[in-house]
């Protein structure tokens, strides 16, 4: 088929080939409303979803065609989109009264011919005098409708409940096919009826924006804030203390409150920082057990291979930290981190790099139980420290603190006055979410004392592949060891949750790669997944080779959350328990002292009703949070105001921190030089 895009109607024409252009079209596609993505199968491929419902998969000559049509499509929905608000009259005035669902006529338990979506509302219309203008809806008016969907929302849930309740065998059961049918198409209206809400934001904002005096509030989905700032990047979002306080007292605060909320980079104080004392260990099933015919519903709505991006899963499956803790939890062996630079040569400081990068995935995952955590919305950030003793850490071949029991470990000695201890090196940590579509992070991590830094950002691309979960981490680390002048480039493997429905858990797969150009020393990592029939668990494999004479100076072979064998060239053999190996706890500010966008202080109200049990507590706050990311993001597409990230920078396809330790040095150097 041929394609022409008809920009001044809104449509994408087809005809059966370039020379019937003259002719009618074969068939046309409205762009109003409609959703343009390229594909994930390959660079030529994209896809067209109309409004209606309607996709088109279409597949240009090449990458840069793709992205020019994927870009002129894009500009063309969004200009008819917005023309739906802008240009049609404001809609009359309504009263809704929602229908009862727990009488005996309800959908969920007698079904008519006639029943669509419509029969769960009546629909009273007032008539205005004739010859009089219709009043443009005023703020207060959209409050109102937004407090009606939240009800009908809420019946929808209820109503979902009431089937998911019922017996799984006899007459009528929570599988029955009409059933599913009325549960998905209850999902598709209130789908419906928040895009017509949008409409509806649109147009008010098109009727004031522009006029409104600085400081005028007005209200979205969520409680007031200020129209001048809201349009800017970084400005003031005030998030309330309590989400599930009344409106009244949200829209108070939030009016009141100071701009708290800066995009400048905050330099963090680690003598705030206090030890911390979570222990969220995720190893209570109930809650999986409990809400199986959750999953069995979602499991129906996927399909093989489908990108999980932009799928919204259960919350009893969530873990109690943010994706931007998690990274944080891999550093939890600090001490073999800072042992790297200590090595006396270029083969030695590989094989400890190797040694830490295996050691860091046990204490990242909390317990046996795959959860998922938190997705980072777009603007949070992390923080936190490690101190450790100097004597903890290795200084050459003959000391290693890996090999030395918990008990045998060095204890931080105190200070009462919170101080850096001038024996212990501290280790930074810093993590942001630079990107929500695709969702990527950037994390950073520095010891000044031993010029070392390691910056890395990481894609997650999840997709459903039948009985399990597969998340790609698609970015690249780097580590600098500047005492040594030494980059190593290192990958990150896939993990995968498994046996979904009964006891899911994790394993990791795939080839990693570690390589320093400077020193031709490589290092080459398999993690193997369980075979089909037979075969360990968790079972790793690889070697560090130097490249230049392709020699293997060591093996390592085990399991990479038990027990790790190195064999070196010399025929010696070292083994790492990881189960008895010592963890050194993140050093966290307090929730006071932390920024309203810092991931515990963002997450607090879900972790806390996880920890309760409460999981429509934790459901609500958690859609309350997306949900304004995602009108925030609506807003600056509209605007045509980009994203502008607080401590990472773009740098070409990755992302790196604003300040690294790397520019820090090199600036110092230069002074002294200049100073001699």
């Amino acid at each position: 088929r041929y394609f022409v895009l008809n920009n001044d109607a809104g449509l994408l024409e087809y005809f059966v080939n370039e020379q019937s252009r003259h002719l009618k079209p074969r068939g046309t596609l409205q762009l109003a409303g409609a959703v343009i993505s390229p594909s994930d199968e390959d660079s030529h491929t994209f896809t067209v979803n109309a409004a209606s419902g309607e996709q088109y998969k279409l597949r240009a000559t090449d990458a840069k065609e793709r992205q020019h049509w994927v870009s002129r499509l894009q500009i063309c929905t969004q200009h008819h989109t917005e023309a739906i608000g802008k240009n049609n009259p404001p809609l009359k005035s309504r009263s809704f009264s929602l229908a009862s669902q727990g009488s005996a006529n309800s959908p969920g338990v007698q079904r008519r011919p006639s029943q669509n979506a419509v029969s769960f509302f009546s629909v009273g219309h007032h008539r205005l005098p004739t010859g009089k203008r219709v009043p443009i809806m005023q703020p207060d008016h959209l409050v109102d409708v937004r407090e009606m969907m939240s009800q009908a929302e809420g019946q929808q849930r209820d109503l979902i409940r009431s089937i998911e309740c019922l017996p799984a065998s006899g007459h009528l059961t929570s599988l029955d096919q009409d059933l599913l049918m009325l549960k998905a198409t209850s999902m598709a209206t209130m789908n419906c009826l928040n895009d017509c809400f949008h409409i509806l934001q649109l147009q008010h904002a098109s009727q004031q924006k522009g006029s409104l005096p600085a400081g005028t509030t007005i209200s979205w989905l969520e409680p007031k804030v200020s129209l001048a700032n809201h349009f800017k990047n970084g400005a003031a979002q005030n998030f309330p203390a309590e989400i599930n306080k009344p409106a009244s007292v949200r829209e108070e605060q939030s009016i009141a409150e100071p701009c708290q909320l800066t995009r400048e980079p905050e330099e963090i104080n680690p003598d705030e920082e206090l030890e911390d004392i979570c222990d969220d260990k995720e190893d209570d099933l109930g809650a999986v057990e409990e809400q199986r015919s959750v999953i069995l519903h979602l499991l129906s709505q996927l399909k093989l291979g489908m990108d999980l991006t932009r799928v919204v899963l259960p919350t009893f499956i969530l873990e109690k930290r943010s994706l931007l803790e998690m990274y944080a939890d891999f550093m939890s062996h600090p001490d073999l981190f800072i042992a790297i630079t200590n090595g006396s040569s270029p083969e030695e400081r590989m094989i400890r790099f190797v040694e830490y990068y295996l050691t860091s995935f046990h204490e990242g995952r909390k317990g046996a139980i795959a959860k998922k955590p938190y997705n980072p919305i777009i603007g949070e950030t992390f923080h936190c420290s490690w101190r450790i003793p100097k004597s903890n850490v290795a200084t050459d071949a003959g000391t290693n603190s890996s090999a030395r029991s918990p008990s045998e470990q060095v204890t931080l000695p105190k200070d009462p006055e919170g101080q850096a201890e001038p024996d212990c090196y501290t280790v930074k940590f810093v993590a942001e979410q630079v990107s929500h579509h695709p969702p990527v992070s950037g994390f950073y991590a520095e010891c000044v004392e031993r010029n070392m830094c390691v910056n890395a950002h990481v894609w997650t691309k999840s997709k459903f592949l039948g009985m399990s979960i597969g998340v790609t981490m698609v970015g690249e680390g780097v580590l600098h060891l500047l005492e040594h002048g030494e980059e190593y480039t290192f990958s990150l493997p896939c993990a995968y949750a498994r046996s979904i429905l009964t006891v899911p858990w994790v394993e990791l797969g795939g080839k990693v790669n570690i390589n320093c150009a400077k020193t031709g020393y490589s290092a080459s990592i398999n993690f193997h997944t369980k075979p089909f029939y037979g075969g360990k668990l968790h079972r790793v494999t690889g070697e560090v080779k130097q490249n230049m004479t392709n020699t293997v100076v060591c093996r390592v072979q085990g399991e990479w959350n038990s027990v790790l064998e190195f064999t070196y060239s010399n025929g010696e053999t070292k083994y790492v328990d990881l189960t008895k190996l010592s963890v050194t706890r993140k050093r966290v500010r307090p929730l006071e002292k932390q920024g309203p966008f810092e991931s515990r202080r963002l997450w607090q109200h879900v972790t806390e009703s996880l920890r309760d049990g409460d999981i429509d507590k934790a459901t609500e706050h958690k859609r309350a949070l997306e949900e304004r990311q995602r009108n925030e993001e609506r807003l600056r597409a509209e605007t045509e105001t980009p994203w502008c990230t607080k401590y990472f920078l773009k740098d070409g396809d990755g992302w790196v921190y604003h300040k690294p330790l790397w520019k820090t040095v090199s600036a110092t150097q230069t002074q002294q030089m200049d100073s001699n």
